[in-house]
């Protein structure tokens, strides 16, 4: 089960660790203009080598039947060597690039609200709002549990959905050749 968990760990990080890559390297002309929900997708594709971990384990190791808790537990175990290498992967970009991605978020933040109108008393409010935020950014103690608990819950959930799909040999059956 261990073996499992590494090596699907390890694609699943590094899967979102190079699609996180791409994407700033994408977004850094256009400072950041990426839709989230573009960010939560790359997590979601990434996070399917939980449920191909978990069929293979099952189909490979158990011969084709798996219960609902060990496909959960090695799911989440997935998902947590994913999380941890994107985690490790966000800091390895913010020493890279001097850790001005705080200062770099906010200029395109307040960029977007000017540009959508806002009155100057709003984007100075949002100014403070967001400066004194980026201020705790700056704490690894606060900043490395907020990266883990980005990622970590879609895991979650797929790991939830993957147990209760596979727990039925049936629902995926085993590929026999």
């Amino acid at each position: 089960m261990q073996k499992t968990i590494l090596t699907y760990g390890l694609l699943a990080g590094i899967t979102i660790a190079v699609s996180m890559t791409l994407g700033g390297l994408a977004a850094s002309g256009d400072g950041f203009m990426v839709p989230e929900w573009v960010g939560y997708l790359l997590m979601l594709v990434a996070m399917s080598f939980i449920f191909i971990g978990v069929k293979r384990y099952r189909d490979g190791e158990l011969g084709g039947a798996i219960g609902f808790a060990p496909a959960f537990k090695l799911g989440l175990g997935i998902a947590l060597v994913a999380s941890l290498i994107y985690v490790a992967s966000w800091e390895l970009y913010l020493a890279q690039t001097d850790y001005s991605f705080a200062q770099d978020y906010i200029d395109g933040a307040i960029a977007s609200l000017e540009a959508s109108g806002a009155s100057a008393a709003d984007v100075a409010a949002k100014r403070a709002e967001m400066e004194g935020a980026m201020a705790n950014y700056g704490n690894p103690l606060y900043r490395l549990p907020i990266t883990f608990l980005e990622i970590f819950p879609v895991g979650l959930v797929v790991s939830l959905v993957t147990a209760l799909i596979l727990r039925n040999a049936r629902a995926v059956p085993a590929h026999t050749e």
